[in-house]
């Protein structure tokens, strides 16, 4: 059992072992006898016992926690051991004298420097941070207030929002150098120095202000100050070329990190949301499942997807911030394998799923049923494409082919059931005395005989009613038999002389093609035809009806006659004796017998 006390380091209060008491007093210690003779030794062991106490600070989880020798080593491993820095005069009196630092590596630290500020020590404390100078910083804010007046604003927002370096450590840490013994005692005595800095410069008599104009005439050293001008241009010019690269990448950084963010959010959103409705059975996932051709559960999917795009766009995330973050720790190789070695999981995962749906549609199969009905070469027939509004209520009543899509419905016994409307009607003439129907059923499968049993699965109707030939406008199946592209194929057999009345809604269902070989053409709906061999005649279509347009407006007049476009003064007829053009001052006619222009002028 160890004693622990309480300490008061630089206004913080702390529980301390007592023999990681005893260590950190004789560290502490050792450093005032090593600045007793110092200026400034006060204000340096005060700047040292403050960062001690901040370094403490960041290694306590809460008030209770007792520091250990653990806590001081390292605290001592970051400020360094006080030895390091003691020069014995009299050894080395008649050499340099040398400072040892230790190697340590640290981060910048955004802060406002008030010390070399103008207002509010923000460009400086950017600067110091980017690594410019200053002024660069300053002259970006003045072009940002000129051009579009949002500078003001940015400047007050960091104004407060940025902290202002107001101890000597966070002076260090702003500048980007370790916060150590050395680096708090040379900050400190350059502030004296600046301070008590002497002024015999300036009462240096006549004698030397003329040798030292002499010497500025020195041709030779003329020439140097050109070339140290020029360098310090260049220089000055690579600074400001960095900073604005240094902007850009920051600002290509920042598109990384949201995009990679945004996107590995919304796929950790809505990938979870599917995979855990269909999980639970949420009404509405049932489509879904009837067309999973590879039957997979739809929550392993949403988890392979979720790895095999957002893993990439985690690590753009990553590069992203590692751009904007200086010195930003790696997430470690272990990590960094597990990733990938999720990711390289969900594609093979997803290939192979993929495979298996592709096979799923590998075959198709076709029943044919082919029933003659009573229809003979002297009746006309009425052709109509009827619903099922038990089944699905089409829009506005109107009836219309869906080739690929489907619905999930419930029958009269409340089961589910597959309802499609991929239903194709095909007119063609017979020699035969009677009408028939054909009626072929397709569907596909991962082998024939189970795309077979999924064609004699369908089930479809029609009904013959005076004449009336009543079509069903969709097709059902269990649900069972899942979605497998199934459709219908209805060739209506006529008998030549008989005589056909498409209904306009069977437009979209048998949309004429001659790969269908199909006599009902687009539009010759609500007529009546007479089939032919191989065509049909329409009985009630006038064919010498003309269209007729009559437009009489301001300026604009079409009619038989002709068009024209005119205000009276300058006037266009078009009409099948030419072209005519006329104004105040040309007069253009353009007819057969070629072009005449004539001119007042």
């Amino acid at each position: 059992m160890n004693k622990t006390v309480n300490i008061n380091l630089a206004g913080i209060f702390f529980h301390i072992d007592e023999d990681a008491y005893l260590k950190l007093q004789r560290y502490l210690e050792a450093i005032k006898r090593s600045f007793t003779d110092s200026q400034g030794r006060s204000e340096i062991i005060a700047d040292i016992e403050a960062r001690i106490a901040e370094l403490f600070n960041e290694r306590v989880q809460n008030d209770k926690q007792v520091i250990r020798i653990k806590e001081v080593d390292e605290v001592i491993t970051i400020m360094g051991q006080p030895e390091d820095y003691l020069v014995d005069d009299e050894i080395f009196e008649d050499e340099p004298q040398q400072t040892y630092r230790p190697k340590t590596t640290t981060s910048k630290k955004l802060y406002r420097d008030t010390d070399n500020s103008y207002v509010g020590g923000v460009s400086s404390g950017l600067g110091h941070y980017f690594g410019v100078d200053a002024i660069w910083i300053r002259l970006a804010w003045v072009l940002l207030v000129a051009g579009a007046g949002t500078g003001i604003l940015l400047y007050i927002l960091l104004w407060i929002l940025v902290p202002e370096a107001k101890t000597t450590a966070e002076k260090i840490m702003m500048t980007g150098e370790p916060v150590n013994i050395s680096n708090i005692e040379k900050k400190i005595k350059d502030g004296f120095d600046t301070v008590t800095e002497t002024v015999g410069d300036v009462a240096k008599n006549v004698s030397d202000s003329v040798s030292n104009a002499a010497k500025n005439v020195d041709v030779k050293k003329g020439a140097n100050s050109i070339k140290s001008s020029s360098r310090s241009f260049f220089e000055t010019l690579g600074d400001v070329i960095m900073f604005f690269f240094k902007i850009f990448a920051k600002f290509i950084g920042a598109i990384l990190l949201f995009v990679g963010s945004v996107t590995v959010i919304a796929l950790i959103v809505s990938l979870f949301t599917v995979g855990i409705s269909d999980a639970v059975n949420i009404p509405g996932f049932d489509i879904v499942d009837a067309a999973n051709a590879a039957n997979t559960p739809i929550w392993l999917v949403s988890l392979l997807v979720l790895f095999a795009v957002g893993v990439p766009f985690f690590f753009l995330a990553y590069l992203g911030l590692k751009i904007l973050v200086n010195n930003l720790k790696s997430i470690g190789y272990i990590a960094k394998f597990s990733l990938i070695g999720l990711w390289l999981i969900a594609i093979i995962g997803l290939i192979v799923m993929g495979v298996k749906h592709a096979s799923e549609h590998a075959f198709d199969a076709n029943i044919v049923q082919k029933e003659q009905i009573n229809i003979t070469a002297k009746d006309t027939v009425f052709v109509k494409m009827v619903g099922n509004d038990n089944y699905y209520r089409s829009k506005h009543g109107h009836l219309y082919r869906d080739a690929h899509g489907f619905r999930i419905v419930t029958d009269e016994n409340d089961e589910k059931i597959i309802y499609s409307s991929d239903v194709r009607l095909i007119v063609r003439s017979t020699k035969d005395s009677l009408a028939a129907l054909s009626i072929e059923k397709r569907a596909e499968g991962s082998s024939y005989t189970i795309a077979k049993k999924r064609a004699e699965a369908i089930n479809y109707s029609y009904a013959l009613n005076n004449n009336e030939l009543l079509l069903d406008a969709f097709l059902i199946t269990d649900f069972e038999n899942k979605f497998r592209d199934q459709e219908v194929e209805l060739i209506l057999y006529l008998p030549e002389g008989a005589t056909l009345y498409a209904d306009d809604n069977t437009y979209s269902f048998h949309r004429n093609s001659p790969y269908y070989n199909d006599i009902l053409d687009n539009g010759q709906e609500e007529h009546y035809l007479k089939i032919l061999h191989d065509d049909t005649k329409c009985l009630d279509c006038n064919e010498d009806e003309a269209f007729e347009v009559n437009v009489d407006t301001e300026g604009i007049k079409i009619n038989e006659d002709g068009i024209e476009i005119g205000d009276g003064n300058d006037n266009v007829k078009i009409n099948k004796e030419g072209i005519k053009v006329e104004s105040d001052d040309v007069k253009v006619n353009i007819d057969r017998s070629g072009i005449d222009i004539k001119s007042d002028n």
